[in-house]
């Protein structure tokens, strides 16, 4: 395409942006930095990760794809690097379900005989003072079992714990929120998604901040994973109804709550499930322990 071309294409894309009737998306491309970092201040490491899978049970399925991203950031939660993508693919050594490959786009033969390179995965990892995945509650637990030596790390979620509603979007599925944000891309594989996710991070929001602040404020928030152990069967449709999650390994409903709803919290299951007989356990809960599967 020539020169000639592409401002044409930028020309009539700025005309129809201010036009009240149109939305112009622009597609992701690779990017160094997103903000210019300053003279003086910290800046901390975070990777942006993604996993593919054979299926969504996390003791028995396997990591077919992962791609991870290290990046740069200061206390204002500005990009000011971004480093180069790394995407692994693994031969799980069973036949994929096709609607994987559907899914996916990966076939058992671009998988046979691949391996994630565990050496350079660690290192990238290790590195991180935070890991960001949108939806950590899944890739974490996968990540765990594949890498054991990077369990451990904090993790945070910029699915579940921004307020995205507060914040002035609508749905919190990646290429919803990022499409919101003006830009799209080919999702449903791990690179793609990892460049989204930077995308969504560096976006800024009214007041000066990023997408990334907020979640840094999130993710450093104390919590409690409250355990209802032994609660009678008879309350699980109410502890459902509350936002609690069967743990079928260890046999008891939990839900993590912030550290101001503790008291409440406490009270409403003595009364409400409880009724004097037994009572719940409560486990502080950090970045570091956030998302690992019981």
């Amino acid at each position: 395409m020539t020169d000639c071309c592409l401002d044409d294409h930028a020309a009539a894309a700025l005309s129809l942006a201010r036009h009240p009737d149109y939305r112009v998306l622009r597609r992701l491309e690779p990017v160094e930095r997103f903000q210019a970092p300053l003279p003086i201040g910290n800046t901390r490491i975070g990777v942006v990760l993604d996993v593919e899978t054979t299926g969504l049970d996390q003791e028995n399925d396997r990591i077919i794809e992962l791609a991870v991203q290290r990046f740069r950031f200061d206390d204002a939660g500005r990009i000011v690097q971004v480093g180069q993508p790394r995407v692994w693919r693994e031969d799980p050594g069973t036949l994929l379900d096709p609607r994987i490959v559907k899914l996916t786009g990966l076939t058992n033969e671009m998988l046979e005989d691949q391996v994630i390179d565990e050496s350079l995965a660690f290192d990238i990892l290790s590195s991180a003072d935070l890991i960001i995945a949108h939806n950590a509650a899944f890739d974490r637990p996968f990540v765990d079992r594949r890498l054991p030596a990077v369990r451990g790390k904090p993790w945070a979620c910029s699915m579940a714990e921004p307020d995205w509603l507060e914040l002035g979007f609508d749905g919190r599925a990646l290429a919803h929120l990022v499409y919101q944000c003006g830009w799209f891309y080919e999702g449903h594989r791990a690179e793609n998604d990892i460049l989204a996710l930077l995308y969504l991070l560096a976006h800024g929001l009214p007041g000066g901040v990023t997408v990334l602040a907020k979640l840094l404020e999130c993710s450093q928030r104390p919590s409690y994973q409250v355990n209802a152990i032994d609660a009678p069967f008879e309350a699980k449709d109410l502890l459902k109804a509350r936002g609690y999650r069967w743990n079928a390994a260890m046999r008891f409903w939990s839900r993590e709550i912030a550290q101001a709803d503790r008291t409440g919290e406490t009270a409403w299951l003595m009364s409400e499930v409880y009724a004097g007989y037994g009572e719940p356990a409560l486990i502080p809960v950090s970045a570091c322990e956030r998302y690992v599967r019981a």
